[in-house]
This record gives structure tokens, sequence and C-alpha cells, in this order.
């Protein structure tokens, strides 16, 4: 199956931009960039990302439009090892829905709540 990959961006959707910011830099240990709206509808802050590199980049988006809470989708961010980054989420006032777990031959997986409510997946090879 050739052509691109099936995702190209995601938003993560929030009510507070400052704690979730907050919340995200303090878990994965990276600033999150201001990216302007030429709608001037949302706010949005990008995860660090080279849009020419493998994977997808994506923000935290507090629009109007939509809402931040659990459900339907879940964004697995991709972690050297799920075990410091769950327990980072932890500690920055996240919690976690199922701890570090082995997916076999595809590493392992953990998966954790946000500051807004939104469940986040974190995936590693160690």
């Amino acid at each position: 199956m050739g052509g691109t990959n099936a995702i190209g961006w995601f938003d993560v959707y929030v009510d507070d931009m400052e704690r979730a910011a907050a919340f995200y830099e303090a878990v994965f240990q990276r600033q999150l960039e201001s990216i302007n709206d030429p709608t001037d509808e949302t706010i949005m802050r990008c995860f660090p990302a080279d849009m020419g590199a493998y994977g997808a980049g994506g923000a935290l988006v507090k629009s109007l439009h939509a809402q931040p809470g659990p459900g339907g989708t879940l964004v697995y961010f991709s972690v050297d090892d799920c075990a410091e980054e769950q327990s980072r989420a932890v500690a920055a006032g996240g919690k976690v829905v199922r701890p570090k777990f082995s997916i076999g031959q595809f590493g392992w997986v953990a998966m954790c709540m946000d500051t807004e409510g939104n469940l986040f997946g974190l995936s590693s090879m160690r």
C-alpha cells in the first residue's frame, strides 16, 4: 500500500491553554510553540515537529468548535521509555489510566489522562 501515512496532523483540544501547555511541557520536557491562526478563532501551541520527518505533527488547540475529553480518538506519542513519561504525567497533575505494558514485538505502551481530561498514549520500544 503506497501513498502517505494515515495521520498528517493532530489536535488535542483544551479548555485552559496555559495549564495544558504546562502539563505537556513537563511530561515531554520540551517547549511548545505558539501558532498563529489566520481565522483568529483558536489559540494553538504546537509540539516540536519536523514536518519532513516520519510521523505526524500536532498542537494543543483551544477552540469554540470542539471540546476536550476522553472518547473516540487516542493519540500515541513516541517516547524513549513509557515509564519515564507516565511518571512525569502524574507529577504534572495528570493520571495514569493503564500503566506501561508490553505489546510484544511492537514495544510498550501506557495510557494517561492530561489535566484537561484527554486520554493519550505513550509508545516506546523499551
